[in-house]
């Protein structure tokens, strides 16, 4: 079984990344299943119910979120109703929505879990507990498991990674939008990176406009931060996962920009 996921999709530019990418990344490496990380797709922060369906529109079965779910209000009204849209399982009790789904794919079942870390972001619910919990519950029906750990530290990302190495088939990171290349199998099976990278503009910081980010630096005012017109990229990385043991034997980066150009 192959697994394609997307990292974060910033804004419109990450959008119309996704519009054009997708359906040839699903041409080049037929996946059985395709995940994208959705928490700034709407202008950087947040997911609305249109783009939403315009995700699935072009190729997504499964959307992640993170640190910025609730960002756009009117996901209140539909986290519940779509499916296969998860947001962080270790948000407190109570929240909207749910932190794993349970998605067919090539008559096999999978469960994609989505975490957040705690290092430098909200105090929530402890991930690594969190994940212990789902992993137990998903391994009762499939032994295929993919997990979004949405966390802005490296170390706690790599922790993540060797913590669940033989429990779960593929944990990769998400949040800090650069794609980091240490992507590899782990001892036990599982596949694992950093930080996947996001889908957005490429000439910004982060997916925001430099000016804003560098008077920030320099001068520590509050600025308002935009997404970036123009040139874009899209990160990605696919997934060979054993269907019958969940354990993974391959797992590719792909990095598409004007410096790294797509062949089909």
């Amino acid at each position: 079984m192959k697994l394609l996921f997307v990292g974060d999709v910033v804004g419109s530019p990450g959008r119309d990344m996704i519009k054009e990418y997708l359906p040839k990344l699903k041409k080049k490496f037929r996946p059985s299943l395709t995940i994208v990380n959705g928490e700034n797709a709407a202008h950087g922060k947040g997911l609305t119910q249109k783009i939403y369906h315009e995700l699935i529109q072009a190729g997504a079965q499964v959307i992640t979120m993170g640190n910025h779910t609730w960002d756009k209000r009117e996901i209140f009204e539909f986290i519940e109703e779509v499916p296969h849209l998860i947001r962080p399982a270790n948000f407190p009790e109570g929240t909207p929505g749910e932190g794993i789904t349970y998605i067919k794919a090539d008559g096999k079942e999978v469960a994609v879990i989505n975490l957040q870390g705690r290092t430098f972001l909200a105090p929530i619910d402890c991930p690594f507990k969190k994940a212990d919990e789902l992993i137990e519950e998903a391994r009762k029906r499939t032994p295929i498991i993919f997990v979004d750990f949405h966390a802005e530290a490296t170390s706690e990302k790599q922790a993540m990674g060797w913590y669940l190495d033989g429990k779960a088939s593929a944990v990769v990171g998400t949040h800090t939008h650069v794609q980091t290349a240490d992507e590899r199998i782990l001892d036990h099976g599982t596949a694992f990176i950093t930080d996947v990278g996001m889908t957005g503009p490429y000439d910004g910081i982060l997916g925001v406009e430099r000016e804003a980010v560098i008077k920030r630096f320099l001068t520590n005012l509050p600025v308002r931060f935009e997404v970036t017109e123009g040139k874009a990229q899209l990160s990605a990385i696919v997934v060979d996962i054993n269907d019958k043991t969940g354990k993974a034997s391959k797992i590719e980066r792909i990095l598409i920009n004007d410096d790294h150009m797509f062949f089909e």
